[in-house]
Parts: C-alpha cells; structure tokens; sequence
C-alpha cells in the first residue's frame, strides 16, 4: 500500500485511527433527547397508595367502588340497583366508620359526564374518605 499524494505533490501518511469524537456528540444527543422525551411517557395506571399490614397472615380489605353510569346513576361495590345521592353518602359514611384508612375507586362510564365523576370524588372527601382512585382500562389497539 502506497502513501496518499495531496495536490501539492507532498506525502500524506494514510488514515491509521478513526476520529471517535463525532460519534460520541451524536451519542450524547441521542441520549439528551431520550431522557426529554422519557418524561413524556404516560403511564397506563394511577398510582394508589396500598393498605399497609403489620402481618403478611392478616388480610388485607379490598378497596370500595362506587359506579357511574353515563346517566349519572351511582351503584356501590357491584351492586345492581342504584343509589342516590343520599344512600351513597350513608354507605361512604359507614365505610368510613369503619375503616378510616379505606380506599375507593371510582369506576366512570366513557359517556358519563366529567362533573358526576367529581362529585362522587367531592361525597367521598366530605364523609373522610380521602384515598381513592380512578379506574382505567387499557385500550385495544
């Protein structure tokens, strides 16, 4: 293997090492993009602070559910008939009453209005009910 020649008739010695330099930049900026765009990521549940045991033995409660259709009708833990406002308000009392370390999910119809959702979250506040959750289902692709 011969030696290169520039244009000005000199001798260049031939390409012995690579310059790693520009791939470590593009490394970089590959990984500063990664970690902007991680936060980004939504997460497919909401976080619920679980019931704590002192004993693996003992069991622990399952949290309440409160349904709302997309009629704003409430049902409480899987129960067929509907509640209104006054009878939720006595179960969530008695729920707390208790156990006032009780959690409650809250499982809203796709067509049920926003503000029947909040107001089932407000009930539960005003009878000291104050963990609870948002059921979600993952959608299908």
């Amino acid at each position: 293997m011969g030696a290169s020649v520039s244009r000005g008739g000199t001798k260049r010695g031939g390409i012995v090492g690579i310059n790693v330099t520009p791939m470590v930049d593009i490394m970089l900026v590959l990984l500063v993009i990664m970690m902007v765009s991680a936060t980004y990521i939504v997460s497919r549940s909401l976080k619920v602070e679980l019931p704590k045991s002192a004993s693996s033995d003992e069991s622990t409660q399952s949290p309440a559910t409160v349904q709302v259709n997309k009629d704003g009708k409430f049902f409480f833990n899987q129960d067929t008939a509907p509640l209104s406002e006054a009878q939720l308000t006595t179960k969530l009392k008695e729920l707390h009453a208790e156990n006032p370390d009780v959690s409650l999910v809250i499982s809203g119809d796709t067509s049920a209005h926003h503000g029947d959702v909040v107001h089932v979250i407000d009930l539960a506040k005003r009878e000291g009910v104050t963990k609870f959750a948002i059921s979600i289902s993952e959608e299908k692709k």
